[in-house]
């Protein structure tokens, strides 16, 4: 797709990643996407349109509410950008798919965002986000011609899910049936290649990460960490580069 078309995608990308940033505050906490419009969450001022506007706005106001001076978090700009990037960056890659397989794959991206996000902050996968996610996956990879295939997707979805499953079943505190649902969406849209790919990417990852934090002592041994994060890291890398990846691999063999 052109420079131009990715770029006009990639600032739509930033207006939702703003709008994203509403659903993974509000929806754990039960509350509606809709009403009340954006305010502090600290003293609730109502913001103004100046202030609504995606990465900008947070640099204008230095991270801080214009009225209390609360500290606005590193990580409502951050999300904005990173959902805009991956939008570009989609879009650039996409030579010859059609819209709806684009809007097919922004809305992945957004998922996997707001998923791990989400997870990140409550330890909770919502069925809400999860279960759309796998059934928007089977019903793209039997009705639309790109990989994986219809019934590589179903085997890949009830493989990962499965395995997860016994996962809980022999150590509960291990994972939640959130992540059961999770990984087999995941593997419902990126097949058994990318699947696999993405447990590898995330386990890694989050055994990297959970080191780290042991080390500095901002976690204990046996305190939970979420798996979600990863599992969202792990599915961009295989859905972006894991042909590439896989290319690289087998080229030593």
């Amino acid at each position: 797709m052109g420079i131009e078309l990715s770029l006009f995608f990639g600032l739509l990308g930033l207006i939702i990643g703003s709008f994203l940033n509403v659903v993974i505050y509000r929806v754990p906490r039960g509350e509606s996407i809709v009403y009340p419009g954006s305010h502090c969450p600290a003293c609730g001022h109502n913001l103004r349109p100046w202030e609504l506007i995606p990465v900008l706005s947070f640099l204008i106001l230095r991270g801080r509410c214009s009225q209390c001076r609360e500290r606005i978090s590193w990580r409502y700009p951050l999300l904005e950008f990173l959902n805009g990037l991956l939008y570009y960056y989609a879009a650039w890659k996409n030579t010859g798919g059609s819209f709806l397989e684009l809007g097919i794959d922004f809305y992945f991206i957004s998922i996997l965002l707001v998923l791990g996000a989400i997870d990140w902050d409550t330890f909770r996968l919502p069925d809400i986000f999860t279960l759309p996610l796998l059934g928007i996956g089977l019903l793209v990879a039997f009705f639309l011609p790109q990989a994986p295939s219809g019934w590589e997707s179903l085997g890949a979805a009830l493989g990962a899910g499965g395995f997860f499953w016994l996962i809980t079943v022999v150590y509960p505190k291990g994972m939640g049936l959130g992540d059961v649902k999770f990984v087999a969406a995941l593997g419902a849209f990126l097949g058994v290649a990318g699947i696999l790919m993405t447990i590898f990417i995330a386990s890694l990852t989050g055994s990297i990460i959970g080191l780290i934090s042991l080390a500095l002592k901002k976690r204990g041994f046996r305190e939970q960490i979420p798996f979600g994060p990863y599992l969202a890291f792990g599915a961009l890398i295989a859905f972006f580069w894991g042909q590439e990846i896989m290319n690289f691999y087998f080229s030593f063999f």
